[in-house]
Order: C-alpha cells, then sequence, then structure tokens
C-alpha cells in the first residue's frame, strides 16, 4: 500500500477506534478534544504498525492529532499554518512517495569525495543533490571536472542553482534522478535513504559504464558488498561506501 494512502487510513481508522472506545467506556470524555486526539494518536500508531509501516510513520501518528489541537489554542492566525504547510511542501515535495527525505553533505565530505576521482578531468553526478553545497565545493576543488545535479523539490532545486551559480563547471537540473540516465558519468553520488537502495543498484548496474564507481553516503546496497568504504571526519561520523557496479577497468588511475 502507498505509504500515504497507508497514513490516512491508519488516522481514519484510529479515530474511528478513539470515539467507539470512549463512547463505550467514558462517553463524557468525548467532551474533552485533548483526551480524544491522545486516545485517536495511539489507536492511529498502533494501526500503522500492523500496516507494516516505518517505525518513523508511527511517532507521527503518534503526535499528529495532539499537536493539532494543541496548535488550535494557540494565538496564531491561520495564515501562518498555511504558510508553514506551503513551506514544507516546496521542501519536501514527494518525500512520502519517494521516502527520502532531505539529507545535506558536509564540506568534509566533498573533500572525501573529491579524493576519489582520477587525475584527469571526469565526469560527476548527484542524484538528489539538495541545496547543491557539495557539488559546490566539489566544483571549487576540482575546476577540470564537469559536476551536475538532480533535485525534484522545488525550494532546494532553487536554492542548489542560486548556490552553483558561480560555478561554470556545475549544473543544476530539476527532475527525477530515476529518469536521469547515468551512462555518461564516472562518479555517481547519492545520499538517500535505505528504501531505494535496491532500486538504484539495479540503476547503477543497468546504466553504469564499466570503471565508474558509484558512492552512497551512509546508506549501504543490501547483500552488496562494498568495493571501499570510507570513513570521514565530521560531527556524524560518515560513511562513504564505494561500488564498481561494472568493475574498476575505466577508473584504473582514480585515487
Amino acid at each position: 500500500m502507498p505509504p500515504l494512502r497507508a497514513a490516512l487510513l491508519a488516522q481514519i481508522l484510529g479515530a474511528l477506534m478513539a470515539v467507539g472506545l470512549l463512547a463505550l467506556a467514558f462517553p463524557r470524555m468525548l467532551d474533552q478534544p485533548l483526551v480524544v486526539a491522545v486516545l485517536q494518536g495511539l489507536c492511529a500508531a498502533y494501526t500503522s504498525h500492523k500496516l507494516d509501516a516505518p517505525p518513523w510513520w508511527h511517532a507521527i501518528h503518534l503526535g499528529f492529532m495532539p499537536l493539532a489541537v494543541l496548535a488550535s489554542r494557540l494565538p496564531v492566525p491561520p495564515g501562518w499554518y498555511l504558510a508553514a504547510f506551503l513551506l514544507l511542501l516546496v521542501v519536501y515535495w514527494r518525500v512520502a512517495q519517494s521516502r527520502v527525505p532531505l539529507y545535506l553533505s558536509s564540506a568534509a565530505t566533498a573533500t572525501a569525495v573529491a579524493a576519489m576521482l582520477p587525475p584527469q578531468g571526469c565526469r560527476i553526478i548527484d542524484l538528489g543533490c539538495g541545496n547543491g553545497t557539495l557539488l559546490r565545493r566539489m566544483a571549487r576543488l576540482r575546476p577540470d571536472c564537469s559536476f551536475v545535479g538532480v533535485e525534484y523539490a522545488p525550494l532546494p532545486w532553487l536554492w542548489a542553482r542560486l548556490n552553483c551559480a558561480g560555478s561554470a563547471n556545475c549544473r543544476i537540473v530539476r527532475g527525477d534522478y530515476w529518469r536521469q540516465p547515468l551512462a555518461d558519468y564516472d562518479l555517481v553520488y547519492a545520499f538517500l535513504s535505505p528504501v531505494p537502495m535496491p532500486r538504484l543498484w539495479a540503476k547503477a548496474c543497468a546504466e553504469m559504464k564499466a570503471g565508474a564507481r558509484l558512492v552512497s553516503n551512509t546508506f549501504a546496497v543490501p547483500e552488496q558488498e562494498p568495493d571501499a568504504v570510507v570513513e570521514v571526519s565530521d560531527g556524524r561520523t560518515t560513511r562513504l561506501y564505494c561500488y564498481h557496479p561494472k568493475g574498476p577497468t575505466a577508473l584504473a588511475g582514480s585515487r
């Protein structure tokens, strides 16, 4: 079941269960919105668990309705809630479908990935480039290389365009990275989530050329042994999982 449909179903069933339980056991509590909301959150989280939703969805269901009730009591004009919703929409856009939140790579990660590039100029693509900071830093470190970033969410895409505007060797594209061909790139970088890694591996194996390197920040490809794991000295203790889907021949000179 699609995540949004499962979430909506959990919320509806949670509300029905909460009202039903209170009507049978404590009918007077139906006049207490916060009590109803807390019980609805518990029932929705339980339903989400039964629907095999990821654990973080349980926390969302648990807090959604109680927070909505509490927020409704604040002296805040409704327009601010709409503005907050629109801001979240343009930042996270299709997160519920893709299940890939906005992750930002550190400066140390950019340095580590740049160190993997061969001495000669090459082409690099960042799938889901966020605000483009990693590409901007790498473009400055390697002006002889060509960098492309792909981002779907409108606000991060615009941010990345502005971030990389001064880098002639860096281009930001708005679109679906699953539709982006990988055959022309020597290094493919991704900082996604555990969910799409099997699909990313299948795409890399089908499209990347021999010797091209796939680098995944934090998330390893399931059941695939990486060629190398690079530990980055940053606050997160980032790990870069490196793969050659079709063998390391073409980049024999890479470091």
